[in-house]
């Protein structure tokens, strides 16, 4: 066991995504998971069925325990859902964690189209969570509210992607799953240039969580002293093999398999 993940983030009852994808995820590529859980939600593969929000103060009190004990070598966060949950989050994690890997996917919306961020709480993440983080990792509806412009094509993600720079994130992993196309292109961005990585699309309904497991694969690559593009690719290899896998669950988005590994060297 390699790389300690301290994951922030919101609990998914259903298993596929949120904190129980993420624990799953750094567990199958050799990591060691621990957590901060900002909400509950009632969900399954067919949507969330209700959310309860976790108190600030517990929040903090749950990131200081681990962080103060168990020490992290890279961090991920998700659903925050609101101004006041991002704010203490950030304030922990730059008081007690100040130059650890932070990955920072923005949920704002899930699977099923529940609303996950309020929605004056995205210039809260832009100012506040985004400076903190080393890399963000927003699909194409949640990187045209962050980069406030259609993005249509590819041409469009790397226009995108330049102008999430400008918000005092150093690296963007712009996902471009809801891009129509038999192909799917994703672009990691940096002020250095542009990684490409292109897939053929996988045909399935099969893909709740894929987000939350690819943010924290990438967390435990870069807490397991991986570069962020070898972080990235070794991620991408992985969540794709969890959808190939997938066990066929619920009547809606199912689970991927989060445990088609426990040998990280096969990716």
């Amino acid at each position: 066991m390699k790389g300690r993940v301290l994951i922030c983030a919101g609990s998914d009852s259903g298993g596929g995504a949120g904190i129980q994808a993420d624990i799953k995820a750094v567990t199958a590529l050799g990591g060691f998971a621990m957590t901060a859980v900002t909400a509950l939600t009632a969900q399954n593969t067919l949507g969330v069925q209700a959310v309860l929000g976790v108190e600030e103060g517990f929040i903090r009190r749950q990131l200081a325990s681990c962080l103060d004990d168990l020490g992290a070598d890279a961090a991920k966060t998700g659903m925050l859902a609101d101004s006041a949950t991002i704010a203490a989050v950030c304030a922990e994690i730059a008081a007690r964690a100040p130059g650890v890997p932070l990955v920072a996917d923005p949920v704002m919306v899930a699977k099923g189209g529940h609303r996950l961020l309020a929605p004056d709480a995205v210039e809260t993440l832009k100012r506040l969570l985004l400076p903190l983080a080393t890399v963000i990792t927003p699909n194409i509806p949640e990187a045209e509210v962050l980069s406030g412009m259609a993005i249509p094509d590819e041409a469009a993600m790397l226009e995108a992607a330049e102008a999430m720079l400008t918000l005092g994130v150093p690296a963007v992993l712009l996902k471009g799953g809801h891009m129509p196309g038999e192909g799917l292109v994703d672009i990691l961005a940096t002020p250095e240039g542009v990684v490409r990585f292109e897939d053929a699309r996988i045909p399935t309904r099969h893909t709740h969580g894929t987000g939350c497991t690819l943010a924290s694969a990438i967390a435990t690559g870069l807490a397991q002293g991986l570069a962020l593009a070898e972080a990235v690719a070794r991620a991408r290899r992985y969540v794709r093999a969890a959808i190939l896998a997938a066990p066929g669950y619920g009547a809606g988005h199912g689970p991927l398999d989060h445990g088609v590994t426990v040998d990280a060297a096969r990716f």
